[in-house]
């Protein structure tokens, strides 16, 4: 690859940037204005929870305490969530602050942080682009994007969660592997961003270990690119080193955790660095295979290192919660089912972000094949998209990750379609063309599809479908307005409810859905759906003040709702249980004052 074969963008492509850019952000912004004027502005859980966090860090809580004491009352609970994404939250929050009221200023927040990180994201879409199509690539990597259900999602103002920004470390770190190819110094940047991203969210893991292999590869079909080895191992494993220094107290190094940035991951990223050292530094095997066989034989002696030194990280960051947890609250997540199970469950979401993803693997294939004068460059691209594709068909959401290195793919198959048009202007090039096109532009593909559902009778799709839209009152800014005028006290409400109770009012929680609050997520279940007697002794235990329930929340419909003698039964019925008093005020949640 020469660096003509990347040409810099010039003013009129930063013009269409920002024009695009500046389209995609006013028709968001115009949606969640008139559109969604009725919803909540930060909809998912995660985003209010965030929110939360951002704030008591703003008013003062220390770096390294991570344990959010209104959750899990009276007990608190300690998440796993990374300060890197907090700081430039906190700044925003503060500087709005600065000139409105604290909601108003959340709002605001909420409404820059990820219009800017789409800006980002099209610039990097662009680069990456222009490193394996050239020129001719430019406009499908500013539009696909922006029409792509799954990334939009990510970007929407109220998105303030860390997922945007997996996906732009994500992209960033394939930007650097293509550089790398020649640019050596690049190598070390790529490292650098896998390290970063792993230390935000260990759902980046997979895409960290498709640059470990894209570098490998590389060394295999070439073996003068041993130094890029060494760049990107040296920059991965300093980079975690430094980014566990960051996330916690120097008492708590060497403290295993498996959901998060902690040892077992720094070792994982020091084996790697000193298994691409010494390839480095020794003399490489003659033939392909046996550089291969190099690579195979000690990568396989690191993991082994790292399993033997941590094998309770075996199982995934979930592999110590509660296994009834795991099989009636972290199996049910609609989300994290397999891509096959979500087809039937979500399926024009599914279809949508699945056809790209398989149509790309086929263009980065053909793309690899066609044009070898940049071959490494796409068999880059294809470990990194095929690394993501295996998640989406684990969990259906990673789809998020899998779309972007998608966008390249999708760029030379319309521009080999464009130029076979071009040849013969003739219907056949014509509709090849128009099909390109329109197979990856998800927003066009889902009204085509949904379309073609509503010929089908519903089932459980609809019914997920409704149960989403009918809980949206429940999370109204405007439904907590009587709970904010009441003295703090400890809730008991349904998981879900959690996050936005402690976004929107002064009190505390038992429950959100967080895995490291193991207890406070059991106990909610518990008390919800286990004999009126045990729901007093654990709201004595807890020193609860209010129960506060939403119909329309999922565990509301739960198991205990057929049995005779639990709460959900007796409030369905309309008659709680006699230490329970109905202090509502009208609106979606009910609230009751626990009597002493």
């Amino acid at each position: 690859m020469s660096d003509a074969s990347s040409p810099a963008l010039t003013r009129n492509d930063w013009l269409w940037l920002l024009a695009i850019w500046g389209v995609a952000v006013g028709t968001m912004v115009g949606r969640g204005i008139f559109a969604n004027s009725g919803g909540p502005f930060f909809l998912d859980t995660d985003d209010a929870m965030r929110m939360v966090v951002v704030r008591d860090f703003l008013n003062g809580q220390g770096w390294y305490n991570l344990v959010q004491h209104r959750l899990n009352t009276p007990f608190g609970a300690e998440i796993h969530w990374s300060r890197l994404i907090d700081l430039p939250l906190a700044g925003l929050l503060w500087l709005t602050g600065l000139f409105t009221s604290q909601h108003n200023a959340e709002i605001v927040t909420g409404m820059i942080w990820p219009v800017l990180l789409l800006g980002v994201l099209l610039w990097l879409s662009v680069r990456v682009t222009l490193e394996l199509v050239g020129r001719a690539g430019l406009l499908p990597a500013l539009v696909l994007p922006i029409l792509s259900p799954a990334i939009v999602a990510e970007f929407t103002p109220g998105r303030v969660d860390h997922h945007n920004v997996i996906i732009l470390l994500t992209l960033a770190c394939l930007l650097m592997s293509l550089l790398a190819l020649r640019r050596a110094g690049a190598a070390w940047f790529a490292g650098l961003f896998a390290a970063t991203a792993l230390a935000v969210a260990l759902e980046a893991a997979p895409l960290v270990v498709a640059a470990v292999l894209a570098f490998g590869l590389a060394y295999v079909f070439d073996p003068a690119r041993a130094g890029n080895l060494r760049r990107f191992g040296l920059g991965l494993a300093g980079g975690l080193v430094v980014h566990l220094a960051l996330a916690r107290p120097p008492a708590r190094w060497l403290e295993a955790a498996c959901d998060m940035i902690s040892p077992v991951y720094v070792l994982a990223g020091l084996a790697v660095g000193l298994v691409y050292l010494l390839i480095s530094l020794v003399p490489a095997p003659r033939l392909a295979w046996m550089r291969l066989m190099l690579l195979g034989i000690l990568g396989a002696m690191a993991a082994a290192s790292v399993a033997l030194a941590y094998p309770q990280c075996l199982g995934g960051p979930y592999g110590s919660l509660d296994p009834w947890l795991q099989d009636n609250w972290i199996a049910a997540i609609v989300e994290a089912k397999p891509w096959h199970v979500s087809v039937i469950e979500l399926p024009v979401y599914s279809i949508v972000v699945g056809a790209p993803v398989f149509l790309g693997l086929v263009a980065a294939a053909l793309a690899l094949w066609r044009t070898p004068e940049k071959r490494l460059g796409w068999l880059t691209l294809l470990v990194f998209l095929a690394c993501a594709t295996l998640v989406m068909l684990t969990q259906v959401r990673g789809a998020r990750r899998a779309i972007l290195p998608t966008i390249p793919a999708a760029a030379w198959l319309i521009v080999m379609a464009r130029q076979a048009y071009l040849k013969r202007q003739r219907l056949l090039p014509a509709l090849g063309l128009i099909g390109a096109w329109l197979m990856f532009s998800g927003v066009i593909l889902s009204v085509m599809v949904a379309y073609v559902l509503t010929l089908l009778p519903d089932g459980r799709a609809q019914a997920i479908s409704d149960a989403r839209i009918s809980k949206l009152p429940c999370i109204l800014s405007e439904s907590f307005a009587d709970l904010r005028g009441m003295p703090p006290e400890r809730i008991m409400a349904p998981i879900d409810l959690g996050s936005h109770l402690l976004l929107e009012t002064p009190h505390a929680v038992v429950a959100a859905p967080y895995h490291r609050n193991e207890a406070g997520v059991l106990d909610a279940f518990r008390f919800f759906t286990r004999p009126v007697a045990e729901a007093r002794a654990m709201a004595e235990q807890r020193g609860l003040g209010l129960v506060v329930t939403c119909e329309a929340m999922p565990e509301m419909r739960g198991p205990g709702l057929d049995e005779p003698d639990t709460i959900l039964s007796l409030l369905a019925a309309g008659s709680p249980p006699d230490w329970l008093e109905d202090v509502s005020l009208g609106g979606p949640l009910k609230i009751y004052a626990v009597i002493p």
